[in-house]
């Protein structure tokens, strides 16, 4: 009983820490992404992820954190496919990129390690258009480093017409 309270205590000041982050408490959920949104997002992340000759599955995630789209490129691991959609999952429900998280828990604050399905590694961005959450995007098949930059690409094509 004392060890369930004593993580229940852990996981709850760690939530509480992250949600004072400004980034997270000026976002607010949105509608849906919509399947033409999370295509355009996913063929840009392909494209970067092609261009440095990584194999990488991409997951989309609407604002309610349900899969949307997921590409797996040619040759990726098949545990990618669960790993990309955490990441995923994980942008979205917590509102932050899953770098922040792992900046945290590298940073000693370990009871991030312990909050409920919560993937703490780089490679997960909430997808925001007029500080409204539509969904988030998560890759995984390459470092961590670079799941984040195919990730970014992806965003970076919502401001492309």
């Amino acid at each position: 009983m004392f060890a369930k309270k004593a993580l229940l205590t852990m996981v709850v000041g760690a939530a509480a820490t992250l949600s004072t982050s400004l980034f997270a408490q000026t976002l607010t959920y949105g509608a849906p992404i919509t399947i033409d949104a999370a295509k355009k997002i996913a063929a840009a992340a392909t494209a970067e992820a092609k261009k440095q000759n990584l194999s990488v599955v991409i997951s989309i995630v609407d604002s309610s954190g349900t899969l949307t789209y997921l590409e797996k490129l040619d040759g990726t691991q098949l545990a990618s496919v669960d790993v990309a959609t955490r990441k995923a999952r994980t942008a979205n429900n917590f509102k932050r990129p899953t770098k922040a998280l792992e900046d945290a828990a590298i940073g000693g604050r370990n009871v991030v390690l312990s909050l409920p399905d919560a993937l703490v590694i780089e490679g997960g961005l909430p997808i925001v258009v007029d500080n409204k959450i539509l969904g988030a995007i998560g890759v995984s098949g390459a470092s961590s480093q670079q799941d984040g930059q195919i990730a970014q690409a992806g965003l970076a094509s919502l401001s492309k017409k």
